[in-house]
């Protein structure tokens, strides 16, 4: 991987390959050679990429990935990954969309499905998207198919009426959050499709909060009801 800022060709380079935000410059918590850090060559272990070796880290991954490849990285990854997936609903062009896969990623998400357009931006992502399984979906109809198919109890995050809150509700172990996009909310078929729709309790003026915020919430709802938190770093 490249441990600093490369030039690319836009027109000839796929939007997944560009420098994120985090490697436009040195990430201020990244590490130096290995050389330079520990004073001696480095262990042989496959895990570990040369060019990071040599040139230093300066990703945004936590300290146990310090040198280590991609591919690396997203095997030791899916070791852990909760059974919980994320989808969000893309058909304005949301740009809240990479604050989502960066906390899915966060959380470990098993992956994050993103329906209706397929391009997204990817600012909001901090690059975490290389490491975070992502697929995309037509429309609802195909991610209900694949959420049936997978085992997966579809789970709509909407405040809305008749919704329970998700202060209170018991989250199954193996699901689906569904979240719409910023405005009009998850929608209507969608809804209709899910087993159950959750809200966020508010207590200020505004209607809604940020979609990309709930969707940490109730990851985050998950994560205090099912995960063994004995393994978080």
């Amino acid at each position: 991987m490249r441990a600093g800022i490369s030039i690319v060709r836009v027109n000839d380079t796929p939007e997944t390959a560009l420098p994120g935000p985090t490697e436009w410059g040195e990430h201020p918590h990244g590490v130096g050679p290995w050389v330079q850090e520990h004073g001696e060559p480095p262990p042989a272990d496959p895990r570990l990429d040369p060019e990071l070796l040599a040139g230093g880290d300066r990703r945004n991954v936590v300290d146990a990935y310090r040198y280590w490849t991609r591919e690396a990285i997203i095997a030791d990854i899916d070791r852990r990954r909760h059974p919980f997936h994320v989808a969000i609903e893309n058909f304005g062009h949301d740009a809240n969309i990479g604050t989502v896969v960066r906390t899915a990623n966060a959380f470990a998400a098993a992956a994050v499905h993103i329906v209706g357009r397929r391009r997204w931006n990817r600012r909001g992502a901090m690059v975490t998207d290389r490491y975070q399984h992502i697929e995309h979906h037509t429309d609802i109809a195909e991610l209900l198919a694949f959420a049936a198919g997978a085992g997966l109890t579809v789970v709509a995050v909407d405040n809305t009426p008749g919704s329970v809150p998700l202060e209170t509700a018991v989250l199954p172990r193996h699901c689906l959050l569904l979240f719409g996009q910023e405005g009009p909310g998850v929608t209507e078929h969608a809804k209709d499709a899910a087993a159950m729709t959750v809200s966020i309790a508010q207590f200020g003026s505004t209607r809604s909060i940020n979609a990309g915020v709930a969707a940490g919430i109730a990851m985050h709802a998950w994560i205090g009801q099912h995960a063994d938190l004995t393994t978080a770093w």
